[in-house]
């Protein structure tokens, strides 16, 4: 595989961000600097400033309640405290996509860099769901249709992909990620926000889960996240035979399409046909013996009379 899906699928970063690792030479396979293209086959080693980066044995996902307070971020020297000190170490694991310090709620981590990049394309439209407390309390009705037709940010159009007002704020849908995004565009339809929890990343949501605790996703909700990221699903099988579409042709002679003012062909007996077949010999027999009879009378204007037979009969 690419060096750069290598390390995405290793947990240590994104496919976007390990490029960025490859150009700055800071990548190595087999004591060798290596750039964007690379190939890493098996039993390569790969470095990363040095260290040996490994496949993890075990792909794991967690489930955690993101307090607010809590920075979504491996280093940040000025972070005060960090989500990877609520959860078990594993190597390689890394969140799915970031939650801002003071915003709660589900944050999905996995050190499975495949799903990482599923979930987080903006391809796979991947749903998230948000409640937000406002500070103006309820948001109207005007202002939900107005977040799902879209409203125009410092980095291009937001659109929500549902809007609903509930009390004290409201409940939208969104597929993106960008920093802070909901905070913005609630803040531009003049509904700052005063709370906010994601509720739910695609078909996995809170639940019961108090702030600070997790849990691991079990196989089955793992295949439900890869379901719903887009993983490529068994085409249907193809019938063992298909129809031919009627020709123009076939439908207008199709007795299923004849006209019901047009009389249909009556049905005959073996012995009418017999009959018919009998009456039409004896009419061809009785008009070949008249021309007989009648000779030369019945032959046609510019048919030569039989000179033989004249001269026959002169001598």
């Amino acid at each position: 595989m690419r060096l750069q899906q290598f390390l995405a699928r290793a947990g240590i970063a994104s496919r976007r961000k390990a490029e960025d690792l490859i150009r700055s030479g800071r990548v190595s396979i087999n004591n060798q600097v290596v750039g964007i293209g690379a190939v890493v086959q098996t039993g390569d080693i790969v470095r990363l400033d040095g260290e040996r980066v490994r496949m993890p044995q075990k792909n794991v996902v967690i489930a955690l309640h993101k307090p607010k307070g809590y920075t979504t971020t491996h280093e940040d020297e000025h972070a005060e405290k960090l989500v990877y000190e609520l959860v078990p170490k594993h190597p390689g694991l890394h969140s799915v996509g970031r939650l801002d310090k003071d915003t709660e709620g589900l944050l999905l981590l996995t050190n499975d860099g495949q799903l990482t990049q599923l979930l987080t394309h903006p391809r796979n439209q991947v749903r998230k769901l948000y409640r937000a407390w406002c500070k103006r309390g309820r948001v109207s009705k005007e202002a939900c249709q107005q977040l799902v037709q879209g409203v125009m940010l410092g980095d291009g159009l937001a659109r929500a992909l549902e809007a609903q007002p509930v009390k004290d704020g409201i409940k939208l849908v969104l597929a993106e990620g960008r920093k802070r995004e909901v905070r913005r565009m609630l803040g531009k339809v003049g509904h700052p926000v005063e709370r906010l929890v994601r509720l739910a990343v695609g078909p996995i949501e809170l639940g019961d889960l108090e702030a600070g605790t997790w849990r691991y996703l079990t196989p089955e909700e793992i295949k439900l996240l890869y379901t719903n990221a887009g993983l490529p699903r068994l085409s249907k099988p193809a019938q063992a035979q298909r129809q031919k579409p009627a020709t123009a042709i076939s439908r207008a002679t199709s007795p299923s399409k004849r006209s019901e003012s047009q009389p249909k062909p009556e049905a005959k007996s073996p012995q009418a046909s017999v009959r018919a077949k009998k009456s039409a010999v004896e009419s061809s027999s009785e008009r070949l013996s008249t021309r007989k009879r009648q000779g030369t009378t019945q032959r046609g204007p510019n048919r030569r009379p039989n000179t033989r037979t004249r001269r026959a009969d002169k001598t």
